[in-house]
């Protein structure tokens, strides 16, 4: 008589484990230090102008950065799964000339924003789908993406332009009005952010885009449907990028083919210094959003303390590659850690 063993459960690898938490600990500090930084920051700024924190400067503060939180948002969903968007200012930008379209041929608010949402899911689902199912390279595909579409757009568009007066005034003055100095803009962007942390945090399918970006082809032996995640998590970065189009519109009140170019560098830049790692499964949005506010914030502090605003992309470079290298040494860290922790697991299996 034959009798049939039930395998024994695998055991939790302490290496590993200590090691996720090592990771984690070291990105929150990251977080916490970009806080620190940025509250340093505007105190210094206050102390040399008295009038940068009031009601009117706090309010523009949120309100440039709003639509970098929302589009950074969107972006470390995409990364965080080891992938990039390098389409999302084209997005933004067809985006926005679409809902300025609609409004300007008397449509609807609420109708025009439905529109730039469309739009931005049409792209993610473009890109996520030459990514995942396609199996072709994100970077490759996105920039080949950032010029399609921004080559559409410019045919599109051509020498129009899209100004407040053609606009609904109800529809600019949400983009300037809200709560005293807190913008309606900012809550939107507060509100997107607090729903895309908690799905991250608390749903499965958040904690596997972590799982994905970690380790792809061991979270595909553990049955995660990667392909859909990944195509999931580009959908959701354009349609964000779409209502970040919407959001700029009303923000600013002029759109043309111009807009939302370049801007993909900003927001990576953003997503990196929030110390969410290029190299994926690690960060978190909230992260996104500390770099996001605190690379739109350089652009106010340096002329308020009367410094040449030539100097914000230097530092934003400066910044970004300080981001990068403390991912490198993190990494460099965890692997040395791995390895002395199972050196004496390998030896006592040496002597079993």
């Amino acid at each position: 008589m034959s009798t049939t063993t039930r395998g024994a459960a695998p055991a939790v690898d302490p290496a590993g484990a200590g090691a996720t938490r090592l990771v984690d600990r070291v990105f929150k500090m990251r977080e916490l230090a970009i806080l620190l930084v940025f509250l340093a920051m505007i105190a210094v700024t206050r102390a040399g102008n008295s009038e940068f924190l009031s009601e009117q400067g706090i309010k523009d503060l949120l309100l440039n950065a709003t639509i970098l939180v929302l589009v950074a948002t969107g972006q470390a969903l995409v990364v965080i799964t080891r992938n990039v968007d390098l389409s999302v200012g084209s997005t933004l930008g067809v985006s926005a000339f679409a809902a300025g379209n609609h409004l300007q041929s008397g449509g609807s608010s609420l109708v025009a924003v439905l529109l730039a949402v469309a739009l931005g899911v049409g792209c993610g689902l473009l890109n996520g789908a030459l990514v995942s199912l396609g199996q072709v390279p994100a970077l490759v595909v996105t920039l080949g993406t950032l010029y399609i579409i921004r080559g559409l757009d410019s045919i599109w568009v051509g020498s129009r332009q899209i100004t407040a007066s053609d606009l609904p005034g109800g529809y600019v003055d949400f983009g300037s009005g809200g709560l005293s100095a807190l913008p309606w803009l900012a809550m939107i962007a507060l509100v997107v952010l607090v729903a895309v942390a908690y799905y991250l945090r608390h749903f499965s399918g958040g904690r596997e885009l972590y799982a994905i970006g970690s380790h792809p082809e061991a979270a595909r032996l553990a049955g995660i449907p990667v392909r859909r995640r990944i195509l999931a998590a580009y959908t959701a970065c354009g349609a964000l990028a779409g209502l970040a189009g919407a959001l700029y519109l009303a923000r600013f009140g002029n759109v043309d083919s111009a807009t939302g170019n370049g801007y993909e560098l900003t927001v990576v830049s953003a997503v990196v210094v929030g110390g969410v790692a290029f190299t994926g499964g690690s960060g978190s949005v909230y992260g996104a959003a500390l770099g996001a506010l605190l690379l739109t914030s350089i652009n106010s502090v340096l002329p308020a303390l009367g410094v040449s605003s030539v100097w914000v992309l230097a530092i934003n470079g400066v910044l970004l590659v300080l981001a990068i290298a403390v991912d490198r040494i993190v990494a460099l860290r965890v692997a040395d850690a791995l390895k002395k922790r199972a050196a004496p697991n390998r030896r006592s299996a040496g002597h079993g």
